[in-house]
């Protein structure tokens, strides 16, 4: 994984070996680019915290659902279990000792940083542990155990119309020639 490291490690040597007589020019990293770097370093430290520490080659979608779970303890989104009696309410009027989760939005975005990361960093679209079956059926699940805990009605999104199209129009699967 010797490709990416100079990425993982925080190099400022430019893409072309640095030879080019151009000093490199300091930039500031987007939010999003930042966030990625944070998560990046957050699930390598989890995987060296486990015991065995696993290095980054042997990571599959196992690690990462256990990372997933691990991530669980610090969410901020409250979801009512079964037994709750606001359980399916949207706003309940008065606090409960359900737990607090990861929001589902949360977990799906830090899944598409990471998916990205792991590319970044050496590793292959075809290996990517973060891009596995297992995380999208668990991605699915949260998503709906959340909804329901919530009382929220799971829709899928319509198409959006295009303009001068009415309501009916955009249902249609065939365009206008």
């Amino acid at each position: 994984m010797e490709r990416g490291k100079g990425l993982a490690e925080g190099s400022s040597r430019s893409p072309g070996g640095g030879s080019g007589g151009d000093p490199p020019i300091p930039t500031t990293p987007s939010r999003y680019e930042s966030q990625k770097r944070r998560d990046w370093n957050t699930f390598g430290q989890f995987l060296k915290n486990q015991r065995p520490p696993v290095p980054l080659p042997y990571c599959n979608s196992n690690h990462v659902l256990e990372f997933l779970r691990y991530l669980d303890q610090f969410g901020k989104t409250k979801v009512h279990l079964q037994g709750c009696i606001f359980y399916g309410q949207p706003e309940p009027p008065a606090p409960c000792t359900c737990p607090l989760r990861q929001a589902w939005g949360s977990l799906d975005a830090l899944i598409g940083r990471l998916r990205a990361a792991y590319e970044e960093n050496g590793g292959s679209q075809e290996t990517n542990p973060f891009a596995s079956g297992a995380i999208r059926v668990y991605l699915r699940e949260v998503k709906e155990c959340q909804a329901k805990a919530r009382g929220i009605p799971h829709k899928k999104k319509k198409k959006k119309a295009s303009p001068g199209q009415t309501d009916d129009d955009s249902t249609s699967s065939m365009p206008f020639s």
